[in-house]
């Protein structure tokens, strides 16, 4: 297997590409908007071309509707689920909000401490990760290899 340093560094600078990029709920564009399923949708894209599956639309509240880890279930069929405390720069990690509820938000780690991610209010940002966000992290994921 090759060096993950390399494909973290790309990973990482897809996403920083979408740095300021407004908060819209369900978009995945570029410049014009995203939530944070849409970033990771579009850093998807950007590295590999098309995405493997477009999600359904979904409301604001959709995990609290269904009560399904839909996005951990996503994140499984297309990303490789690692352990939250190896997760380092370029992965995925899915954050749960509550005990009890599903994992609904997701970041790409951007170096120790770090995360890009875009959440309801603010556009795509790079920001260090507080405690009790760390304490949330469900679960983490990596991308497959990059084609060269």
């Amino acid at each position: 297997m090759s060096d993950p340093a390399p494909c973290a560094a790309r990973i990482v600078a897809a996403a920083r590409c979408w740095l300021g990029t407004p908060y819209r709920h369900q978009a995945s564009l570029r410049g014009a908007g995203c939530d944070c399923l849409g970033l990771l949708r579009g850093v998807w894209r950007d590295l590999y071309g098309a995405e493997p599956e477009v999600p359904p639309p979904y409301s604001p509240a959709w995990a609290e509707e269904h009560g399904a880890e839909t996005l951990r279930d996503a994140a499984r069929r297309h990303l490789v689920e690692i352990d939250p405390a190896e997760a380092a720069a370029g992965d995925v990690v899915l954050f749960r909000w509550r005990d009890g509820v599903p994992a609904k938000h997701c970041a790409i780690l951007a170096g120790p401490g770090r995360m890009i991610h875009a959440y309801d209010g603010h556009a795509v940002v790079e920001s260090a990760i507080p405690r009790a966000w760390a304490r949330r992290i469900a679960w983490a994921f990596r991308f497959p290899e990059l084609p060269r």
